[in-house]
């Protein structure tokens, strides 16, 4: 009897000490559910923030209790490891109960990805208006079921709408014949890795039949889970995992040499032997030369060379048809009115990209991925306003400067901007400038600086002259703007955070619907 008063007298002093809660709030936080890392290797923080030291990392797959959360950051214990992961690169084992919802593409094209991330691999499109099942919401990006194809989209792309609640037997019926109208759009799949094997069966303890390389495109003929089944060559089919490429409702198309003829708009164009831009150079041909088409995989061209081979070639760097042929009267287009942005063709340049990171800042950040966050953002603004908007990259892959002003040529922009983040060996040098090379791109400058001005709390450094590729060799409107220096430490946390990049896109929006208002005032 002694020892147990004893032992109470002990737990009682331990819990007014701290040592032992009284309560058990510690373990309500706790009591948040689990997080799954989706990216191949997370990292745990000290803090809710890049800028705080790495303790640990989690491996794809790998999951941890979750704690708490700050903003897009959440407090994990993972093993003997209690710290911080970003929201973005897990998903949550208790997330909100989202299966009565469906996301409605907003834009045309939009990429659902193997992880919830701009770097990983894209598995399949969505075009505006069509809808997707919600399977969970993480922050910037939500996981969806799309024609039997499950992956992650970047949520300020879509909107949500409430489904309608229907019995277990109606709901299982609508289920299958949803699948079935999916299988039926899905025409063809592109391998989007180096080498991929083909199996007799939909499992990795299969047989291989056949390897496939990266740009190959072939005809889906069903799908089971995650795996896909292609069409091969002589009636043969055989099954692939779906993340090594890129679903389409396109089918591969097929035309003799003689069908349709392409002309080349650019001196020095390149053919390749594979359809993609990182694909081996078979040759380069001039403006003007016509080009006899034997087939089309996705946005290239597969034509026929005077030796007998045969190579790709863009599509958005020739133009259809023969160059004799007298162009087509265009439409007259409605008038256009201030504030809107309709009939204009706007293309956003992201700069740098793949192989080609760009600036590196003080915190680690990676110029090419601000870049194309801020052209995302700034895309949908102007679809919004009625523009066509053209994206000289729309993932991490590495883009030719001369590639970039053949595309502003190809669709005559109204206007061509270049998203960038500045450095100098000065870590004191701050704020955002606008440069233009051509007397007639001042004008573009000046309005998308002012945008800017309205919008950040940056030093202006104004619009200034700048000797860039993109600018120089540009026959449109163009201008490259520097949103913010990495290279100074306290302009770099400012310029990595989402705020800054919504408040920069909406500032470069304004400047552009000023400078197009003031076009019809003249």
């Amino acid at each position: 009897m002694q020892r147990r008063l004893l032992l109470t007298l002990l737990v009682f002093i331990l819990a007014l000490s701290g040592t032992i809660p009284l309560t058990d709030s510690n373990f309500a936080r706790a009591d948040n559910g689990e997080v799954s890392a989706t990216g191949s290797t997370v990292n745990i923080r000290t803090g809710p923030g890049l800028s705080y030291e790495v303790i640990g990392s989690m491996k794809q797959g790998d999951k941890a209790q979750q704690v708490s959360r700050s903003g897009d950051w959440i407090e994990i214990r993972h093993g003997n490891t209690e710290g911080w992961v970003a929201s973005w690169l897990v998903s949550t084992e208790q997330a909100q109960d989202t299966s009565a919802q469906t996301a409605v593409s907003s834009v045309d094209s939009l990429n659902i990805r193997a992880q919830a991330d701009l770097s990983s691999a894209v598995l399949s499109k969505m075009n505006a208006g069509e809808q997707a099942q919600v399977i969970a919401s993480h922050g910037d990006w939500t996981e969806v079921q799309f024609r039997n194809v499950r992956g992650f989209v970047s949520t300020q792309y879509i909107s949500l709408t409430e489904q309608q609640a229907a019995s277990s037997e109606d709901s299982s019926s609508e289920e299958q014949a949803e699948t079935a109208q999916a299988l039926e759009k899905l025409s063809s799949f592109r391998i989007a890795v180096d080498a991929l094997n083909v199996r007799a069966e939909p499992s990795l303890n299969a047989e291989i039949q056949a390897s496939v390389k990266e740009g190959q495109v072939f005809n889906v003929k069903g799908m089971e889970g995650n795996w896909v089944q292609l069409e091969l060559a002589e009636g043969k089919t055989g099954w692939v995992y779906a993340f090594y490429g890129e679903l389409s409702d396109q089918p591969v198309q097929q035309a003799s040499a003689t069908d349709e003829k392409v002309t080349v708009l650019t001196d020095g164009t390149n053919l390749r032997a594979q359809a993609n831009t990182s694909s081996e150079v078979v040759t380069r041909v001039d403006a003007g030369i016509q080009l006899s088409v034997a087939g089309k995989e996705g946005q290239w061209y597969l034509v026929a060379l005077e030796d007998g081979r045969q190579a790709y070639i863009a599509d958005w760097v020739v133009r259809t048809g023969a160059s004799s042929e007298p162009a087509q009267a265009e439409e007259p287009q409605p008038e256009r009115k201030a504030g809107t942005l309709n009939g204009l063709t706007i293309v956003l340049d992201p700069g740098h990209g793949g192989n080609d990171g760009g600036t590196v800042g003080v915190r680690k950040t990676n110029e090419k991925d601000l870049t194309l966050k801020t052209a995302e953002i700034l895309s949908h603004h102007l679809r919004s306003a009625g523009a066509e908007v053209v994206m000289t990259r729309q993932s991490d892959v590495y883009v030719d400067l001369r590639h970039r002003v053949s595309e502003s040529h190809q669709v005559a922009a109204d206007a061509f901007i270049s998203i960038h983040y500045d450095a100098t060996e000065d870590s004191t040098v701050s704020g955002f400038t606008s440069y233009y090379q051509h007397p007639y791109q001042q004008k573009l400058a000046e309005h998308l600086n002012g945008g800017l001005a309205g919008k950040l709390t940056l030093d202006d450094r104004g619009a200034r002259k700048g000797n860039y590729l993109v600018l120089r060799d540009n026959r449109q409107a163009a201008v490259l703007v520097e949103l913010g220096f990495l290279s100074n430490f306290n302009e770099e946390r400012i310029v990595s955070s989402d705020q800054f990049r919504e408040q920069a896109a909406l500032g470069l929006y304004n400047g552009i619907i000023s400078y197009f208002d003031s076009e019809l005032s003249e």
